[in-house]
């Protein structure tokens, strides 16, 4: 890609817009990771492994999603540099460490073991309605994906023999299989995520595409 075809990629129209959509996005995105971990019902498939990783290594769960991108952001670079853009950089600096601290704010405030089944299932509820919602503004936005995101649109790109949605079946498998081995909860936010979000960001982008053009 060259340089002026780049920076086209970094432009948009309505870019305030965009730009304001992604950064309440973003933000709701580590809100509601913080409130999945807290009531105990699981994450999505990539914070699943990463707190995993924070769980057995001591570090924070920002610095081990910000590290973990990181790593994915190279072969990304590397080969299709039109996947990346303001969103990407976001993702993969704020939404873990926007996590963290709502994790210490909550756990602070809100004790888990002091939490009611009840409780639980109406933080659950309330968080996942804004995290699908957030998560599809994010993608709408077109400012670019997280690199956990680009990598099996990459694999699918350079194989005929599986479609995107299969190999990214196997690619978020593989990071829940990993997190579970490193202790982390599986449960009803994973299989949301994993079954709906792909339809919510179909269903948003259809209502709000018009906003951004």
């Amino acid at each position: 890609m060259n340089a002026k075809k780049l920076a086209g990629h970094f432009l948009r129209p309505r870019m305030g817009r965009r730009l304001l959509a992604l950064a309440i996005g973003l933000t709701a995105m580590g809100v509601c990771i913080a409130v999945f971990n807290t009531v105990g019902f699981g994450t999505d498939p990539c914070s699943t492994f990463t707190l995993g990783v924070s769980a057995r290594t001591g570090v924070t769960f920002g610095t081990c999603q910000l590290l973990f991108n990181l790593l994915m952001f190279i072969p990304v670079i590397r080969c299709d540099l039109s996947r990346i853009g303001i969103g990407t950089i976001g993702n993969m600096v704020g939404v873990g460490y926007i996590a963290d601290f709502c994790m210490r704010v909550i756990n602070a405030r809100i004790p888990p073991d002091s939490l009611s089944m009840g409780q639980r299932v109406l933080m659950f509820a309330v968080s996942m309605a804004v995290f699908l919602v957030a998560a599809s503004f994010y993608m709408v936005v077109d400012l670019g994906v997280a690199p956990y995101d680009a990598i099996p649109q990459l694999i699918a790109a350079h194989t005929k023999k599986l479609s995107y949605r299969a190999v990214r079946m196997i690619w978020d498998i593989s990071m829940l299989s990993m997190g579970f081995l490193l202790g982390s909860t599986i449960g009803l936010t994973t299989l949301i995520t994993g079954f709906f979000l792909g339809p919510a960001i179909t269903l948003v982008a259809k209502r709000v595409h018009g906003w951004f053009e």
